[in-house]
């Protein structure tokens, strides 16, 4: 099957890993909490980083409540430390934002301090994550990052990816999707580090269904869905107004 109306991501030189200029193609993911990037696109930041892309993951917060009877501090520090590990398999740069697992701001001075770290970067791309959400993390994420897309006036493009979907994502309606047949071992190799967050069985029980799902919608084995935020207008109306 052939994409037709929801068609195959066409990212800046995804196969090369250079822009149109000749640079190398710089890649920046946000994410609300340590795995979440890796669950929504890691197979595509992993194709990027193979093809000779600067891959950075920024990750909004490191986890601190995310491990039953570990202070924050101690689960701070081991959600840390699976985050490199996941990096490193991907091929990936880790940065922290440091805001705090379930205690999120969406401020002018956290869109500011996001703002910094995106722009540190100079990506020509930045993946976030879908905004309508049950997890006011995942929100916050995914909202900074339109904020700097905003501030950005058109130095990157913006792509929001899905976690969960149905439980988590919710209204997530693809524009574009990335072949990740390819890369799925090192995807998931790079979420079982997560070890604390039993990364195994959420991927069985969530991801590989939503992976194969998507591949089933856009002709391939497995497959990552995402949205492209773009201000061209494509010409939609909303239905029975005038404009």
């Amino acid at each position: 099957m052939t994409p037709t109306r929801r068609q195959f991501l066409s990212l800046p030189a995804l196969a090369a890993g250079q822009t149109s200029a000749g640079h190398a193609t710089k890649i920046v993911c946000v994410g609300g909490h340590p795995d979440d990037p890796e669950s929504g696109c890691g197979g595509t930041l992993a194709r990027y980083a193979a093809a000779g892309a600067s891959v950075t993951i920024v990750y909004l917060t490191r986890g601190e409540a995310g491990i039953p009877r570990k202070s924050h501090d101690e689960a701070a520090a081991i959600r840390s430390a699976e985050c490199e590990a996941a990096c490193r398999i991907l091929g990936a740069k880790p940065v922290f934002a440091g805001q705090i697992d379930g205690a999120t701001v969406v401020d002018r001075a956290a869109a500011e301090s996001l703002r910094k770290l995106i722009f540190t970067e100079d990506p020509d791309v930045v993946f976030t994550q879908w905004p309508i959400d049950t997890h006011l993390d995942h929100q916050a994420a995914g909202t900074l990052a339109f904020r700097v897309w905003l501030a950005a006036r058109g130095r990157f493009e913006l792509y929001y990816y899905e976690v969960d979907l149905g439980a988590q994502t919710m209204g997530f309606h693809p524009t574009d999707y990335v072949d990740v047949s390819g890369v799925r071992n090192k995807k998931t190799a790079a979420l079982f580090a997560h070890t604390s967050q039993d990364g195994e069985r959420i991927y069985s029980e969530f991801h590989q269904v939503m992976e194969s799902f998507r591949g089933r919608e856009s002709g391939c084995g497995a497959a990552e869905a995402f949205v492209h935020l773009a201000r061209v207008h494509s010409g939609t109306r909303l239905p029975g107004l005038a404009v």
